[in-house]
């Protein structure tokens, strides 16, 4: 069994696509679809371990991939994680900026140092890769970028430290999009709402009893998948999205939109039916023990 693309095949052939955090949920998705088009895959992370089992995934696929692993909160790590790509691989044609992290708190209980720590996961981190694989590759040979948000458009009530962080993400996509597009650079972004992924299992407590309760809030009636959202990252890399630049496409069901004051209709069964082209996915374990 192979990925399952809505794309067409060899569609990266000869590429080179970066994909931090490549080692699981998202970014091991990605990854996966990217190298079954074609591309050589450069995993970064910061667990060997992790990276490890991804990259064997798509070499027993027949996929090509490489990893680094690479704390990208520390600039010199980065700026070095950078060269040793460029200089094994030549031109980094794409990056896929996905690596991040947050835990649930409200902001009355956040000190600084964890605040800074998620914000320098989700926005310094993702800042300082874009900025050294443009420096250092795409300023001569163009590409481009897909940045990684968070459904924070309303706030981010119970994680407003990546809220913050995501929203500067957001303005970075954009203030991005204008500085290197003279280099042939396209920036954009992806917001995913709530997704089946295996980042679901890292929450404790009151917030990981109401994982199996979001779909409710959303007008789709469901929970997305990690291949819709590896499709729209694609499409933003494909030459399909040539003159798309310094935009943010969210994945969230239409969750972010319309007001509380306005309630959801119950479900229809079987009318929204989910895409999943990920042979190697998985429920998390929050899912499968509501029985979802």
């Amino acid at each position: 069994m192979a990925y399952d693309s809505v794309f067409k095949p060899g569609l990266f052939s000869g590429q080179t696509i970066m994909v931090t955090g490549g080692g699981s949920g998202i970014g091991r998705c990605t990854a996966h679809e990217l190298a079954a088009l074609g591309a050589h895959v450069v995993l970064v992370g910061r667990k060997a371990d992790k990276l490890e089992k991804t990259a064997g995934e798509i070499r027993e696929d027949g996929g090509s991939v490489s990893f680094q692993v690479c704390d990208i909160r520390d600039e010199e790590s980065v700026k070095a994680m950078v060269a040793a790509v460029v200089s094994e691989r030549g031109p980094i044609h794409h990056l896929v900026n996905n690596a991040g992290g947050q835990y649930p708190s409200p902001l009355a209980s956040i000190n600084q140092k964890g605040f800074e720590t998620v914000v320098r996961t989700n926005l310094v981190g993702g800042f300082l890769v874009a900025r050294e694989v443009f420096n250092q590759s795409m300023s001569k040979t163009g590409g481009s970028i897909v940045n990684m948000l968070a459904d924070m458009w309303g706030g981010m009530p119970g994680m407003g430290h990546s809220g913050a962080a995501r929203a500067g993400m957001e303005n970075f996509t954009k203030t991005a999009a204008v500085e290197w597009g003279h280099a042939g650079v396209r920036v954009n972004a992806v917001a995913p709402g709530w997704v089946a992924s295996s980042g679901m299992d890292t929450y404790e407590g009151a917030f990981k009893a109401v994982i199996p309760t979001l779909r409710e809030h959303v007008p789709l009636k469901r929970i997305g998948t990690e291949s819709e959202v590896s499709a729209a990252i694609v499409f933003l890399l494909s030459p399909g999205a040539a003159f798309i630049s310094g935009n943010t496409v969210r994945i969230d069901g239409a969750a972010s939109q319309g007001s509380r004051a306005f309630p959801l209709f119950k479900a229809k069964a079987g009318q929204s039916q989910s895409y999943n082209g990920f042979h190697r996915a998985y429920l998390p374990d929050v899912l499968k023990d509501q029985g979802e």
